[in-house]
């Protein structure tokens, strides 16, 4: 009982908006499984409730992460203030997607008809403004008064990484060459953009994420970037759990340095599967180079991780970090 109540008074300062909005989204997250199980429409290759189930899964994700962090600035009255504007544009984003999910029309990229495109274009809007507001809002977040200086450099960092995977969502909005093709013809295309590269969207697909099996997909690095924002405060959150049994994590140094070398991984990772999908090959159908990239990378963040342990150094020099 007293931890649920100890729970409850924490989350009690979080940002009551995003809060709002992760509570609507598990309720969404139910009326999409519902959709998934008994609506047996097809839209473009996938069925037509999981995109509104995925959305749904990752702003609810996105809602409790702000509005946890938010809770740690000193000053709010900003940071209030944007996150209240974020969620205003992700109720409207989603509300987009449901009414064109229930129509049986696509939402992203769909240009066919006016409405279509008229709702493509208010959605394509909110996300400039979206990406605006976090761009803000993590700036704000250089302000937050953490103690622990590993936490601190994670929240920072994931602010970072997840406004550039946000960013990486624009790659989608241009249009392929069969679309440019079709444009110089003088006919009006359906579409413009695509998530897909080297093959047409709506080929065969991964279970759950709806990537594709067959080519590039843009959606994957714009996925692992914007999730930053809770990679590496959870990967901090596990350096403490460890440090219990490991007595060299218990320098918060060490743990900084550990932060630094995971956020450059994280990062690495994210360059990676955005190259990966630019030159049209699929995730799980990876070639010698990115094979040969991956061990790369992951050679270097292993060396770093052993230097960061295992070198000496005084927690007194947190005090600047």
């Amino acid at each position: 009982m007293s931890t649920a109540r100890d729970l409850a008074q924490r989350t009690a300062t979080w940002h009551r908006p995003m809060m709002v909005l992760a509570g609507a989204m598990a309720v969404m997250t139910v009326v999409s499984i519902g959709g998934l199980l008994f609506d047996d429409r097809v839209l473009i290759g996938a069925p037509i409730w999981l995109k509104p189930f995925k959305f749904a899964v990752s702003i609810g994700i996105y809602g409790l992460t702000w509005g946890w962090m938010v809770s740690l600035l000193p000053k709010r009255k900003w940071a209030n203030r944007l996150s209240t504007g974020i969620v205003a544009i992700l109720f409207l984003e989603y509300a987009l997607l449901l009414v064109q999910a229930i129509r049986g029309h696509a939402m992203h990229f769909n240009v066919a008809t006016p409405l279509d495109s008229t709702l493509w274009s208010v959605m394509g809007s909110s996300i400039v403004v979206l990406w605006l507001f976090t761009l803000a809002l993590t700036g704000l977040m250089f302000r937050a008064k953490i103690a622990d200086a590993a936490s601190r450099w994670a929240i920072r960092l994931g602010g970072v990484l997840s406004l550039i995977g946000l960013g990486l969502g624009f790659l989608m909005t241009g249009p392929t060459a069969r679309q440019m093709a079709t444009m110089k013809s003088g006919a009006a295309p359906t579409f413009i953009g695509a998530h897909s590269v080297g093959v047409e969207d709506g080929g065969p697909i991964m279970p759950i994420t709806g990537w594709s099996t067959t080519g590039g997909d843009l959606r994957i690095p714009h996925f692992v970037g914007m999730h930053a924002l809770q990679a590496l405060p959870l990967f901090v959150l596990l350096l403490g759990v460890l440090a219990i049994r490991i007595p060299r994590l218990r320098s918060g140094v060490a743990r900084l340095r550990l932060t630094f070398v995971a956020a450059g991984f994280y990062a690495g990772l994210t360059g990676l599967v955005t190259w990966q999908a630019l030159r049209g090959q699929s995730l799980i159908h990876p070639d010698g180079l990115t094979w040969l990239a991956l061990a790369g990378l992951t050679g270097l963040a292993a060396i770093a991780g052993l230097w960061a342990v295992s070198t000496p150094a005084d927690d007194r020099d947190l005090v600047a970090a």
